[in-house]
Order: C-alpha cells, then structure tokens, then sequence
C-alpha cells in the first residue's frame, strides 16, 4: 500500500476516533469497539515508520490529545485504552477536547463554495 493511503487511512481513523468519544459518557461507549479500535490505531501507527510518524506527529498529539481528553472523563488514566493512545502521543497533551491549536495552512489558498439553491420537481 502506498505510504500516502497509510497515512491517510491512520489520520482518517484517528480523527474519527476523536469525534467518536467527543462529550461521551460510559453509558454511550462500546468499550469493546473502542478497544479494538485503539488496537487498530496503535497497529497501524506502529507500522509506520519514525520518519514518516515525525512528518505527521505534532498533528496527531492534537487529534489523539484531544481524544485523550474526552476519554479520562469516563475512563481512569490508568486504563489500557488510555495508555494505548498516550502511547502515540509525543508532545503535551491539549488543555481540553475543545483545544484546537494549528494553522490551517489551506487558508491561502480557499476555495469558495458556491451554494446554488435548485427547485425539486
């Protein structure tokens, strides 16, 4: 598989994660898919090489930190789960769930969505 898939794919599960467990609580939580999905996450990120963990790593201390945040409200620091995903997280953890810190270097170059209002039949 091309490195560019892999990294999209760990990415696109990764932020699908944080959405996931986002103002959760226990009661809304599938413990057994989230364990298998953090064994997914910390599969693939694994399998990725330092290099290529480096390009991408600051980003995913956003997205998992974040995770993290949402998670230790309904489950202990000390769980399996959590130190999964700590695991994958290099620098501080964000403040809150809510802590969004990065340039959105697309903003140079945005592209306007025109919306068009059409009549149905």
């Amino acid at each position: 598989m091309n490195i560019y898939r892999k990294v999209y794919e760990f990415a696109a599960s990764a932020g699908a994660f944080e959405g996931y467990v986002y103002q959760k609580r226990l009661d809304d939580i599938d413990l057994n898919a989230l364990t298998n999905w953090v064994s997914n996450l910390l599969s693939a990120y694994k399998l990725l090489s330092p290099d290529v963990r480096n390009e991408f790593q600051t980003s995913c201390d956003q997205t998992l930190g974040r995770a993290i945040r949402s998670v230790i409200s309904f489950l202990e620091t000390n769980h399996d789960i959590v130190i999964s995903l700590k695991s994958m997280v290099k620098g501080e953890l964000p403040e809150s769930p809510d802590d969004f810190k990065k340039t959105e270097w697309f903003r140079r170059n945005r592209v306007h969505i025109v919306s068009i209002k059409t009549r149905r039949p």
